[in-house]
């Protein structure tokens, strides 16, 4: 085949880049995509926000022995998969490599090896599923802010005051002498709340925000496809793949620092919180 000219061979995969996130992105395609997630997603959801800091710690290790040259261990350690693989992300990969191959075939395909391009669209998935964790951490704020008037940057910061919420109600509604007295009671003498409420409640949030987390897709695909995200971060995966020096590296998108920035954030408020 012929090879494209630099004007004609970027319009051709900007094109076909440009189709293939308004068809999966859009608001029917992520409908679709989403109900890949109906089974054991459900199960899979939890157990990979708890690998999210495994995952962060992995890759940031990974970069650290590339940066002190031991380049081979770097690469090995960045190309560990951690999360599970969804459905969901499942689909997404499979998307991704039908696009390639589209590509491929118009010549405009990235120039690295097979397995290099596997490794990358692998990451891509795992990048949409930061995102997501990043919209749930913001659906979490608000909830926050909107209930309690302070800034909720996580779930160990919004288990506190919603544990003290529930034990208070519940205190009033159980008060002996009904809960008009209960109130005024439980206003002037809080209610003494145990660590194991707080856990407990910081728990049963966790597996709420696992879920929604599942199909936080719904809201920021058709979001990220308006501003033109999804079509700028494939195309910066598919220049980073037109390098002579691509490799299954140790790379770690600015998303999943994003994700790990709301937890670190909220512990250390919560410490702030202790403290005071």
């Amino acid at each position: 085949m012929t090879p494209l000219a630099p004007a004609r061979f970027d319009t051709a995969r900007e094109h076909e880049v440009s189709r293939f996130v308004q068809q999966r992105y859009g608001l029917m395609g992520t409908l679709r995509l989403h109900r890949e997630a109906l089974g054991w997603d459900l199960l899979r959801a939890p157990l990979n926000v708890m690998l999210s800091p495994v995952f962060l710690i992995t890759k940031l290790l990974a970069w650290l022995l590339t940066r002190l040259g031991a380049t081979r261990a770097g690469a090995w350690l960045g190309s560990r998969k951690i999360f599970l693989t969804s459905d969901v992300a499942r689909q997404v990969e499979a998307d991704l490599a039908a696009l390639i191959a589209r590509l491929d075939e118009r010549g405009v395909g990235p120039k690295a090896p097979p397995e290099v391009v596997r490794h990358a669209i692998s990451a891509h998935a795992d990048t949409r599923n930061a995102v997501a964790e990043i919209t749930t951490s913001l659906l979490v704020f608000i909830l926050g802010f909107a209930l309690f008037k302070r800034a909720t940057p996580g779930l160990i910061s919004l288990a506190g005051p919603l544990a003290e919420f529930r034990a208070h109600g519940s205190a009033v509604r159980d008060f002996w002498l009904g809960d008009r007295l209960g109130s005024v009671w439980y206003w002037a003498f809080p209610v003494e709340l145990s660590p194991w409420q707080v856990i407990a409640t910081g728990v049963v949030l966790a597996i709420i925000a696992s879920l929604v987390t599942t199909f936080a897709g719904l809201i920021a695909d058709p979001v990220q496809l308006a501003i033109g995200t999804h079509r700028r971060r494939l195309m910066r995966m598919l220049e980073r793949l037109d390098r002579s020096d691509a490799t299954p590296g140790s790379g770690l998108e600015r998303e999943h620092l994003l994700a790990r920035a709301g937890d670190l954030s909220d512990a250390a408020l919560s410490l702030w919180r202790f403290w005071r």
